[in-house]
């Protein structure tokens, strides 16, 4: 029989033996199988600051992994080699929960990240990576699209401490076409993440001719500064001609500075540009005074003044999650 799938927006009646829009949730003998559980594609360790998180434990490792798999299909897609990849067609090796928090440890890192396609498509892995974790005295990331359904969310993120979720635009006809998506199940992962106490940090990447319109930029930071409050950091990075969208540039540097403008015109106390190395703009100041706290290069960390989640300068709380 047909069985359909709720974890994400798109709702997919799968017939058996066959498979959802993610590639990797099968009809198998009338249950709903992620073929992917346990056979990470890739696996690395990385800098925190590569996800971007920026004000979630500076510096430190993070254990990042991913399976093959997405329930988007967005045209401009980074990763879409493993993306939007069948679950037969690359390799994987096997990796059970345990043995991933167990690897982190050993490799000195503090939390695990899912990351590089969707944690939503391997929704279950993810899920009980995040247990074990918990039990190893790890935290857990997600880096996603956002676009999941509200119980699933609220049930993984009873064992998420953060977040970068990616608001891809604030248009949904862009969602529409460029990513085969709609955009309110978006903004409401967003609020429902940060209402689930989830620490969120949001990155828009911003794509010549396709979203980056003063009007696009001013309307999204609007909808950010009202819905998950100016002291939510927003990433604004850099495209490159990838997949589908080789015939677009990559994002001038001035078109990024040009967006962190209009981000702090409309109040936003921590803004970023990322994929692009900027003088000023990977750096962290303090909202109330301006003194610079985090300096970064890259996803390297040059100093970091932030004592105690504040200000040493005034004593202004700098939002994030530090030790």
């Amino acid at each position: 029989m047909d069985l359909q799938c709720d974890l994400c927006p798109k709702g997919c009646v799968i017939g058996p033996g066959q498979r959802g829009e993610c590639r990797i949730r099968f009809n198998m003998d009338g249950r709903l199988v992620a073929a992917t559980y346990g056979h990470p594609c890739a696996v690395h360790v990385d800098p925190v600051e590569k996800k971007p998180l920026f004000h979630f434990l500076p510096g430190t490792s993070i254990f990042s992994l991913a399976t093959v798999g997405c329930n988007l299909h967005c045209k401009n897609c980074q990763n879409w080699e493993i993306s939007q990849a069948n679950p037969e067609d690359l390799e994987a090796k096997a990796l059970s929960p345990v043995e991933a928090a167990q690897l982190a440890v050993e490799n000195g890192c503090l939390s695990i990240a899912y990351t590089y396609t969707d944690p939503i498509a391997y929704y279950e892995y993810a899920y009980d990576c995040s247990l074990a974790a918990r039990k190893a005295g790890l935290k857990n990331v997600l880096v996603t699209a956002g676009y999941i359904n509200p119980e699933p969310l609220a049930r993984i993120g009873r064992v998420t401490d953060a977040a970068n979720i990616d608001l891809k635009s604030i248009r949904d006809d862009f969602y529409r076409t460029i990513c085969g998506a709609t955009l309110k199940p978006v903004q409401d992962a967003l609020v429902q993440s940060k209402e689930l106490g989830i620490w969120v940090e949001v990155t828009n990447l911003v794509i010549p001719t396709l979203n980056d319109s003063d009007a696009d930029l001013r309307d999204l930071c609007r909808w950010h500064a009202r819905n998950l409050g100016v002291d939510t950091p927003l990433h604004f990075s850099r495209f490159f001609p990838q997949y589908q969208m080789q015939h677009l540039p990559p994002t001038p540097t001035e078109t990024l500075e040009r967006a962190r403008n209009i981000a702090r015109g409309e109040g936003m106390q921590y803004v970023y540009i990322g994929n692009v190395l900027s003088p000023s703009g990977e750096n962290t100041h303090c909202p109330a005074c301006g003194m610079l706290l985090i300096e970064r290069k890259g996803f390297s960390i040059l100093r970091n003044e932030v004592r105690n989640g504040r200000c040493p300068g005034c004593n202004a709380e700098i939002h994030g999650i530090w030790t």
